[in-house]
């Protein structure tokens, strides 16, 4: 131990250093990241005033979230590189030179978490994959990529699909979309209203949740969600069925602000909850929000002639076959308002399966 310095042990220190971390704080910036940085900065100061052949895996990590954080959508993405990196990552490596990092080192930062938390040793790797490869690029590793998977890790660790537990978001069936829409016609608020468009048009709750009146043409009963907004990053337009229109109609006499579903009190979009909470009172606790989706497709499939790729289209999947995608440029609009009347009208019991084959 140390010995005691009164000059950085004092109260008047700790004063100083706390209110240095509450005003990071106040600016968005996270205290423990801002010292790390600082630490790999001197660092990379050091290396280019002496070895210059010298990177820590720390500083290049760093390097990396700053490039790759340019073409990220959403902020999470650098808080999560951040968090897994401090978390699992630099505890082991992060002051050993990139050019020096082993198989063995990469091995026992994955080995506690691989079977346990399996999707975020996946990611983990992943991460000190794409860091690695970044030094062996710029020339400051010659040797192969110790986190590699595929003909090296792959032959030592088990396959993380074998490891998954594959969960599916619980979903209705369809056959009992009817009775369920009836019933929650009949419950009250906002939530209840958002969870009705989203089942009448097979989006997903962000989508809905954060859905702008300036995004819908009620004159031609379509709804167009920027790419900024969806998950595939492209524009995606959905037609409103008659039964949707009539909600958008209604929902129109009461505006609260722009958001179509807000709070009251703040004006801001309502909570990822708030649909939830309508399960919860109708004690459906037993499927998901997101299980609607299914419970649609499941409905395309299997009691209509409609095309797969049209009812994918409708969830606004992105095309798995790259060639696929570079022919197939069109949205399928006109087919898709058919469909979405189709599924509206039996949703509210208005279509009988078996009138539909």
């Amino acid at each position: 131990m140390g010995a005691y310095n009164s000059k950085t042990n004092s109260l008047a220190h700790a004063n100083r250093a706390a209110a240095k971390c509450r005003a990071l704080i106040s600016d968005g910036i996270d205290p423990i990241e801002a010292r790390l940085r600082l630490r790999a900065q001197t660092q990379a100061e050091t290396v280019s005033s002496g070895d210059s052949q010298f990177r820590d895996f720390e500083t290049v990590a760093w390097e990396v979230i700053d490039f790759k954080k340019v073409a990220w959508k959403n902020s999470k993405h650098h808080q999560q590189w951040a968090n897994t990196l401090k978390t699992y990552v630099f505890p082991v490596i992060g002051n050993i030179s990139v050019a020096d990092v082993t198989t063995e080192q990469v091995l026992s930062i994955l080995y506690p978490i691989w079977t346990s938390k399996t999707e975020t040793a996946t990611r983990v790797r992943s991460r000190i994959e794409l860091i690695l490869d970044f030094a062996i690029a710029r020339q400051w590793r010659e040797k192969a990529n110790p986190a590699r998977w595929r003909g090296h890790l792959a032959s030592i660790l088990p396959s993380p699909e074998k490891l998954k537990d594959v969960k599916h978001h619980s979903a209705l069936a369809y056959a009992d979309m009817p009775d369920f829409f009836a019933a929650l016609g009949a419950q009250d608020g906002f939530g209840a209203r958002a969870l009705e468009l989203t089942i009448l048009t097979a989006t997903r709750t962000s989508e809905v949740l954060n859905a702008e009146w300036s995004e819908f043409d009620l004159e031609k009963a379509l709804w167009i969600i920027p790419k900024s907004r969806m998950k595939a990053g492209v524009e995606h337009r959905v037609p409103l069925s008659q039964q949707a229109l009539k909600l958008m109609t209604e929902l129109s006499q009461f505006p609260i602000g722009e958001y179509l579903f807000a709070n009251v009190s703040t004006g801001k979009p309502l909570s990822n909850g708030a649909m939830i909470s309508v399960l919860k009172r109708m004690e459906r606790t037993d499927i998901t929000v997101h299980g609607f989706r299914s419970t649609f497709i499941d409905f395309v499939a299997e009691q209509t002639s409609t095309s797969t790729r049209v009812g994918e289209a409708a969830l606004a999947h992105k095309k798995k076959d790259a060639v696929e995608a570079a022919y197939q440029r069109g949205d399928f609009l006109e087919k898709r308002r058919d469909l979405m009347q189709v599924w509206a009208d039996f949703c509210c019991g208005n279509l009988i399966v078996k009138e539909i084959k």
